[in-house]
């Protein structure tokens, strides 16, 4: 009911805004010549004043009268030959602000809006915030300052923040995480990931000396290990940096959905990605990673022109491949392995939404309440992705 009320005051108040101008216009005119007149007698008042006070001569006195009863007679001569002239209404336009409006915007609120829906406080939109990832993060922060040493709440909050692209926040709770929890890879690798977006995509010294911690722990984390040749390659050392990028292809599996983009890095900085045919020409067959094309890797055709492209062409190019592996997909979903590497390799693309869309999409040929279902969201938790309405 309060609501209501609410809608309803507002509403006249609006009116009332409205139909002011319009009622006040026609009186606002009434009164112009007897203001002229008033104006006209203030002036032979003070011209009397000046006169007086010797300010002005008789001669420049009487000049001065002259005029200005020559132009109050004008006035006060117009004044009995007018007649009022009636108060001009604008009937349609005030039964329009008065009637229509209310109507229009009422019948607006009934199509688009909830009348239905029982009121929500913030509080009661903390105890249940369904999926709504705002409210997600501000329950969150209210449990975090009330108990700022919980480090399960920072290891939560920080991949939220780092997807919603508030990365000084995220870089405070993956170090307070790190603080109360110790290190870990996936810890590590997130915290370096926020330090590199906060330099728009350059891998810092704190964030590489961050991925060889993450490499103590866990000295074949692919993740890492890329980011490192990474920083590497932007150091202009390609030599180097195709050695580094050949050894995470050698090491990875040759189904690995971030082995498209180590082989563009390796073509980038003059090598030969993994997977090329050995019986091509000039193709070193003790190369690394060297034998038959594994499935999502380039052919050698692509490899070929891969060298020629720029960097942004050679990015299109990986795309098309994870694409065409997506078009595969949505033809036959019933390839588990599949969907794990396309929700792969889009999150090594930064493409959390598409990786997201792959992953809902996986979750309806393969339900979570299944093993392989669990496996995929056990993925999308260890990518930063978000499962909120995934499973819906």
């Amino acid at each position: 009911m309060l609501f209501w009320i609410l809608v309803a005051a507002l509403t006249a108040a609006l009116v009332v805004i409205l139909l002011y101008p319009l009622l006040r216009g026609a009186k606002a005119a009434d009164n112009i010549r007897a203001g002229e007149a008033a104006v006209y007698r203030d002036q032979l008042r003070e011209l009397d004043r000046d006169l007086d006070g010797g300010l002005i001569t008789r001669e420049e006195a009487d000049y001065a009268r002259a005029e200005i009863g020559r132009r109050l007679i004008a006035v006060s001569a117009d004044e009995p030959a007018q007649t009022p002239k009636p108060t001009r209404h604008h009937r349609f336009t005030e039964a329009f602000v008065l009637l229509v409006l209310p109507a229009l915007g009422l019948c607006l609120y009934l199509t688009t809006g909830r009348p239905d829906l029982p009121s929500q406080p913030l509080e009661a939109r903390l105890e249940n915030p369904g999926n709504d990832v705002a409210v997600l993060i501000a329950k969150a922060e209210r449990h975090l300052a009330e108990k700022p040493d919980d480090g399960k709440g920072w290891d939560v909050l920080a991949p939220i923040y780092f997807r919603t692209m508030r990365v000084n926040d995220a870089q405070l709770a993956y170090r307070n995480a790190i603080r109360l929890l110790g290190p870990s890879p996936v810890r590590l690798d997130g915290l370096a990931e926020t330090l590199m977006a906060v330099s728009d995509g350059v891998v810092t010294e704190e964030a590489r000396q961050v991925l060889e911690q993450s490499l103590t722990l866990e000295p074949d984390n692919p993740r890492a290990r890329f980011y490192i040749a990474l920083s590497v390659e932007q150091a202009g050392r390609p030599n180097e940096a195709r050695q580094a990028f050949e050894a995470l292809a050698k090491q990875s599996p040759s189904d690995a959905p971030w082995l498209p983009l180590v082989n563009q890095h390796i073509a980038m900085n003059g090598g030969a990605p993994a997977g090329t045919d050995p019986a091509a020409p000039g193709a070193d067959p003790a190369a690394p990673g060297a034998g038959p094309a594994a499935p999502g890797n380039p052919t050698q055709q692509d490899v070929a022109a891969a060298e020629t492209m720029s960097a942004g062409n050679q990015q299109q190019m990986i795309r098309g491949m994870v694409e065409s592996l997506d078009a595969k997909l949505s033809e036959d979903p019933n390839n588990f392995e599949g969907w794990m590497r396309l929700v792969r390799s889009y999150a090594v693309l930064n493409d959390k939404d598409r990786a997201a869309g792959a992953l809902k999409r996986g979750l309806a040929a393969f339900p979570p309440p299944g093993e392989q279902g669990r496996q995929l969201l056990a993925l999308a938790r260890e990518l930063g992705i978000a499962t909120e309405g995934a499973t819906q």
